[in-house]
């Protein structure tokens, strides 16, 4: 729903000429690929900007409207300031709330199809985002994770809620970027424990107000800011893997683009290898495997001067998961050579601190995938059997994942049994784990059962999956 008093971007419709707005999407979402963005665009978000409900255009689409119109400026294609939309001038904190029917500004979480989104009326979501802004600004590190994810009472025990605003030219220290750190190790604690399907709403508030910071025109030391752009990036896949996980892929994609976008901006070479191999995992599971190859492929790039072996061990690995869905059998085994080798160099002083999850079961499970995905379901359990082995049971969701995927395989490659004790391991997780991948791989070794019917233990798992 556009703000009142919205003012029509006439100068972006002119762009457009004579072109639908579906036709003008299509044509933002290829100069996107031009440049290795990813911006859902559709005529939907043509048709907000046009009509002034979108005054700012997030990272992503800058980079992408300024490719297609070389030389302009964001004003020259009509829009505003960013500091303008958000009302970055000198403001006060004021704890009282809007008139009534008045707008109210509620920015998205960084990667949708805007940076700024304005609404009439209030609702949860504004008021939790002023305690969170509240937090980052005033208090220490240790609360803002609670504050934001739920976790240690109440949000409003982090203050009083009301509105407040970032002051201008606020400089940004040890306190919010370590803030920003914190609630980054924090999702993915959670994410390892639980799954993704509770936290991925509830993570999207610690997102906002990272970028908020970065986007308020703040002063900082330089290693500071630096810090602040890879936290916020970092925080953006966080974010984009718990909707990946849970089956929101647009969302995911387009948090994955906002992470490539900050990586880019800050020259981030890091972020830049981690965004590309999350969207690398998505475009797989979506079905997308030339563009999970082409993302791995740039993600290894990236990487190639960060002396971490065991990160071009993985993007190797999302490479091959890529190939192994476009049914190509020797750039996959070619592809899961190089991993192989890279990931026995072993663990460097220079591995990322996401990677933590990436171990030998990992390793394992990822093959499995690709010889599933070849329809090698015998060679794919083996794997499996050995992912499972190796496992860590620090990783609850993990626990879940390898049992799921062996399953599966066992299932297609005919072991019922074997795969109905499987089923019943994953089920036994399930009360911990909520994870909507984890529960359609499961859903999908069911199916391969009932289909080829069986003895009774067999009739047991699916009688217990179907009542889960």
């Amino acid at each position: 729903m556009a703000s009142t008093g919205a003012v029509p971007n006439l100068t972006f419709r002119g762009l457009r000429g004579r072109r639908s707005a579906g036709e003008f999407a299509a044509a933002v979402r290829r100069a996107a690929r031009e440049i290795g963005e990813q911006v859902a665009c559709d005529a939907r978000y043509v048709g907000r900007v046009e009509s002034g409900e979108i005054r700012c255009p997030n990272y992503a689409y800058e980079r992408v409207f300024l490719h297609m119109f070389p030389g302009s400026s964001l004003a020259d294609l009509g829009f505003s300031a960013r500091e303008s939309v958000r009302g970055r001038g000198a403001r006060a904190v004021s704890g009282a709330p809007p008139a009534p029917g008045s707008p109210r500004e509620r920015p998205t979480a960084p990667g949708g199809t805007d940076d700024t989104s304005h609404i009439d009326g209030t609702d949860d979501t504004d008021e939790e985002s002023d305690v969170l802004r509240r937090v980052f600004m005033m208090s220490g590190t240790a609360t803002v994770a609670a504050a934001s994810l739920g976790l240690g009472g109440s949000p409003a025990s982090a203050g009083a809620p009301g509105r407040v605003f970032l002051p201008a030219q606020r400089r940004v220290g040890e306190a919010e970027v370590s803030a920003v750190e914190k609630a980054v190790r924090q999702i993915r604690l959670l994410d390892d424990r639980h799954g993704a399907d509770g936290l991925y709403r509830r993570a999207a508030q610690p997102l906002r107000a990272a970028y908020e910071l970065l986007d308020a025109g703040i002063t900082a030391r330089r290693a500071t800011a630096d810090r602040l752009h890879a936290g916020a990036g970092e925080l953006a896949i966080s974010v984009g893997w718990l909707a990946h996980d849970s089956g929101r892929f647009d969302d995911a994609r387009s948090h994955y683009a906002e992470a490539l976008a900050t990586a880019r901006l800050a020259g981030d070479a890091g972020l830049e290898a981690h965004a590309f191999c999350n969207t690398s995992f998505l475009a797989r599971d979506a079905g997308r495997p030339r563009e999970a190859v082409r993302a791995a492929e740039a993600g290894q790039r990236a990487a190639r001067a960060l002396g971490s072996p065991r990160l071009l061990s993985l993007l190797a690995l999302r490479e091959a998961g890529g190939r192994a869905g476009m049914g190509d059998r020797t750039g996959c085994d070619r592809a899961l050579g190089r991993a192989r080798v890279a990931f026995e160099r072993g663990p460097a002083a220079a591995d990322p601190e996401w990677m933590s999850f990436f171990r030998e079961a990992e390793l394992e499970l990822l093959e499995a995938q690709c010889w599933s995905a070849l329809g090698d379901w015998s060679r794919a359990a083996r794997h499996g059997r050995r992912s499972v082995a190796l496992q860590d049971a620090h990783f609850t969701r993990n626990l879940a994942l390898y049992r799921a995927q062996l399953t599966g395989d066992l299932a297609r490659a005919g072991r019922a049994d074997e795969a109905a004790a499987a089923g019943h391991q994953v089920l036994d997780l399930l009360d911990r784990v909520r994870s909507s991948r984890i529960r359609g791989m499961l859903e999908g070794a069911a199916r391969v059962l009932e289909s080829r019917g069986g003895a009774a233990p067999v009739t047991a798992f699916l009688t217990r999956h179907r009542g889960g």
